[in-house]
């Protein structure tokens, strides 16, 4: 169930609220409910360590590739061969 709230905040706060919401393409109503509805720890979090979990989590996401056949010294001596014969 949803219920209206008013709120006494700075104008500058306000329109600072808005442009992150619009941002993220939300609207400030639920940007307000994401803060609630996260776990308490994440009211502490700083905007470096919510970019870092957003990197992170793009990383999981992403198919893991395969490692090199060859060692990094290998490498360097078939490119060193190739180059100087």
């Amino acid at each position: 169930m949803k219920t209206k709230l008013t709120l006494t905040i700075k104008k500058e706060i306000v329109e600072k609220a808005k442009r992150k919401a619009a941002s993220q393409g939300i609207s400030l109503s639920r940007l307000i409910e994401d803060v609630f509805e996260k776990d308490d720890t994440s009211l502490q979090t700083s905007e470096s360590q919510l970019a870092a979990k957003r990197l992170l989590k793009r990383l999981e996401e992403m198919q893991a590739t395969q490692a090199p056949q060859e060692s990094d010294k290998e490498a360097l001596t078939r490119y060193l061969r190739e180059k100087y014969g």
